[in-house]
């Protein structure tokens, strides 16, 4: 199987289930989006040495390749897995897991500490973008994206604040608190 097709040279690409768009689609936009979050996250992944957080991490990445398939199909095809409550409730559990195992937060974080969190926080900046592009998309007309994958990006980039501040804690590294000018 060849990995060029040349059906996008003229700046258009197909969606799955048929029919084509420019490359500067809103849609395009949003799942390019959870592609680029999703690599981000591979990265974070290959820096970590912890196995069970490599293991959420890939979990991470399944749900991900869900979410950009759904927003790479206008028409829902039932043959598609998609995002569901029950990934949302996931996620909210192993926040509160992780919040308990954390130091009570004092300050507002910067992002840093050790290499996976700098990365995660990375992450989760991207996520929100990914957010904004999947809302854009949902307010154009007939181009209605699923509430669910709405809720998920929104719970993810919380989950992924509470995983940079594991992995900070994994590493023996401190968060990085931001201290106003103001208040030193």
């Amino acid at each position: 199987m060849k990995i060029y097709t040349k059906t996008g040279d003229k700046g258009t690409t197909g969606l799955y289930g048929g029919g084509r768009v420019s490359k500067d689609s809103p849609r395009i936009a949003a799942y390019g989006d959870i592609d680029e979050l999703n690599a981000i996250i591979g990265l974070a992944c290959a820096e970590t040495h912890h196995e069970p957080l490599k293991k959420t991490l890939a979990e991470v990445q399944a749900a991900l390749f869900i979410l950009g398939a759904e927003l790479a199909s206008p028409n829902p095809d039932p043959k598609i897995p998609v995002i569901t409550a029950a990934n949302i409730d996931a996620l909210e559990r192993q926040i509160d897991v992780i919040n308990d195992t954390l130091q009570p937060m004092r300050n507002f974080i910067l992002p840093g500490g050790s290499k996976p969190s700098a990365l995660l926080h990375l992450a989760r900046t991207v996520c929100r973008r990914a957010e904004r592009s999947a809302v854009h998309l949902n307010s154009l007309p007939n181009e209605a994206v699923d509430h669910w994958v709405l809720v998920y990006l929104n719970r993810l980039s919380d989950f992924l604040f509470m995983l940079a501040r594991l992995a900070n804690q994994l590493a023996g590294v401190e968060d990085v608190p931001w201290i106003s000018e103001k208040h030193s």
